[in-house]
This record gives structure tokens, C-alpha cells and sequence, in this order.
């Protein structure tokens, strides 16, 4: 496993600035498998990934309904691009990830940002960027790193 890049979130805060500053890398087509336990901060890094892409829906992990859409723009192409945030947890095939249809939600006009995202990565190959989050040694930190 080669780590890109490591940071260290102290803060819920922390953890949505650093979402927002990764966003600055993704473009069309992009996906991101987010990886890490319960309450480890995948859900608060979206939260920053939307914010950057202008989403004023309220963001929210996708637990029981697998998939949420927002629709964004960046500041540099405002013609509008759907993010997919997917929660996969209860998912334990690859057959249940094809059932979902899946493979429409990954086209040149999406994000795909999906947390517990084993699944995805062997249904494509490990084609996809990762986020790995991790509890520190204090209460509210989280080691974020990139691969």
C-alpha cells in the first residue's frame, strides 16, 4: 500500500476542510472508494467534497437507502455535475452491487464517492482513487491518508 499523502484531522471541522480540499483533485468520471470504521469521518469528508462542489442539499450518508444525488458545479464549470455518494455496507455481493445498477451511475458527468467501498473495488478492478480514515490517538482525531 503507497501512501500519497497523510493528514491529520483533529476536528469534525478538520475533517470536512480536508474533504473540501480533496475535492480540488476530482474531476468527471472521478471515483473514490472511502474505507474505514463506523464514525472514522467518511461521512464528514463527503460533507466537505459536496460543499466545494456548491451542493445545497443537505448531505447525509446513505445508509439505508445505498445511494444519495446531489447535483453541484465548480467554480470553474458551471454547467452542473451529479455527484453519487453510495454507502455499500449492506451489500455483500458482487451480484447485489450489479442489481443496483451500479455501472449506470459511473459515466463523464458524475463523482462517485463510496463509503465501505470493498465491493467496488473488486468490481472494478481497483480502478478507483482511496481515502483511508483511521482513529488517532485523541477523541476527535482521524488519520486521513490518500493511496
Amino acid at each position: 500500500m503507497t501512501v500519497l499523502n497523510e493528514i491529520i484531522s483533529y476536528s469534525p471541522e478538520d475533517t470536512f476542510a480536508i474533504g473540501r480540499k480533496y475535492a480540488v483533485s476530482l474531476k468527471r468520471n472521478s471515483v473514490t472508494g472511502l474505507f474505514g470504521e463506523l464514525g472514522s469521518g467518511k461521512t464528514g469528508f463527503v460533507k466537505g467534497v459536496c460543499d466545494y462542489f456548491n451542493v445545497r442539499d443537505t448531505v447525509s450518508s446513505p445508509t439505508f437507502i445505498i445511494v444519495n444525488e446531489y447535483i453541484g458545479y465548480s467554480e470553474n464549470d458551471k454547467s452542473g455535475i451529479t455527484i453519487y455518494h453510495f454507502d455499500l455496507y449492506r451489500l455483500k455481493s458482487l451480484k447485489e452491487l450489479s442489481e443496483i445498477g451500479f455501472e449506470n451511475y459511473l459515466n463523464e458527468n458524475t463523482i462517485c464517492l463510496i463509503e465501505w467501498a470493498d465491493l467496488a473495488k473488486q468490481y472494478l478492478r481497483g480502478n478507483m482513487k482511496e481515502v483511508h480514515f483511521s482513529y488517532g490517538k485523541k477523541e476527535n482525531e482521524r488519520i486521513i491518508k490518500y493511496l
